[in-house]
């Protein structure tokens, strides 16, 4: 073989590399992206059941903050913004009424949020277990 061919192959290979090493990469940080979105749903459920505004407020604000990072926002498909948007909406009414000290707001802009997370995540199944050549289309439009 020859000595170009053996360098040809070697770029090719790292290219290669790369390429899956960001995806991997992207897939980790969503991941951890979503573990943290949980985390701080808990501790709003949490600031609702014991009437602590400030942590409500504190909650609400990270998850707007989640919402709205690079990695969150990578994800292109026009439902999945959808759902997007509505998550960060009801997080900043959340906020809002938390600052009031309005409970019953504070309730039902969570009951929006658990909505949008519900939804979201049932259309992001669907399409992960449809599997046909349109979904790979909105798989790849999604990047």
């Amino acid at each position: 073989m020859s000595r170009t061919r053996k360098i040809v192959i070697l770029v090719l290979t790292l290219l290669l590399g790369a390429a899956i090493g960001r995806e991997v990469y992207a897939q980790v940080r969503l991941q951890q992206l979503m573990i943290a979105k949980l985390q701080h749903a808990q501790k709003l459920l949490e600031g609702i059941a014991l009437g602590k505004f400030d942590k409500i407020e504190s909650s609400a604000l990270e998850l707007t903050r989640i919402s709205r990072t690079a990695e969150w926002l990578a994800q292109k498909a026009p439902r999945y913004e959808m759902f997007s948007n509505e998550f960060t909406q009801a997080a900043e009414t959340i906020a809002k009424k938390a600052k009031e000290k309005n409970v019953d707001g504070v309730t039902l802009a969570y009951f929006d949020l658990t909505k949008s997370c519900v939804r979201c995540h049932q259309h992001m199944r669907e399409v992960r277990d449809a599997r046909g050549p349109g979904v790979q289309a909105e798989l790849a439009s999604a990047r």
